[in-house]
């Protein structure tokens, strides 16, 4: 494959990748790694090859990729985790049972907004769960700020409702 067909294929599919990784990983930094490792072992795997359909090549490789990474990640966290830090992980002034009870509030109300639309759950995800801005939520996702917006109001009148019968 030329360096000509290796950049149209990234300036093709390159906005669509990271699309797809910023939703699988929910890190700018990481989507981004891992869109380049996407790109590199395409060029890799296939100097002097020819690809029958990039799209669906970069896709699986892609997937790969955050499958390698979301099992690092696992390997690190439960070799980082130390027992005797449990006491610390509810923070200062609340105890464990706070926050077990926070967190299970939490995955009750990620469970319940499987009932909003993708697009709505998504920029609520990225914006209150990520903490991006309503910038990059619209950048990440191409839609405008005001849409951002819209779809967020959406989510958490959601959300009120859902705490509402907790």
């Amino acid at each position: 494959m030329s360096d000509n067909d290796l950049n149209h294929l990234f300036q093709t599919y390159k906005k669509e990748l990271m699309g797809y990784l910023l939703r699988q990983v929910r890190c700018r930094e990481t989507a981004s790694d891992l869109l380049q490792l996407t790109f590199l072992r395409l060029a890799e795997q296939t100097s002097g090859t020819i690809v029958r359909s990039p799209r669906s090549y970069l896709y699986r490789t892609a997937k790969n990729l955050v499958i390698d990474h979301v099992r690092k990640e696992d390997r690190r966290q439960t070799y980082n985790t130390d027992h005797n830090d449990l006491a610390n992980l509810a923070g200062p002034g609340h105890s464990i049972e706070d926050t077990v009870s926070s967190q299970q509030r939490a995955e009750i109300l990620l469970s319940r907004l499987e009932k909003v639309s993708p697009l709505t759950r998504q920029v609520f995800e990225l914006n209150r769960i990520e903490g991006l801005t309503y910038a990059e939520v619209a950048d990440c996702l191409e839609i405008s700020e005001s849409s951002v917006q819209k779809h967020l109001t959406k989510a958490l009148y959601q959300a009120m409702q859902i705490f509402k019968s907790i």
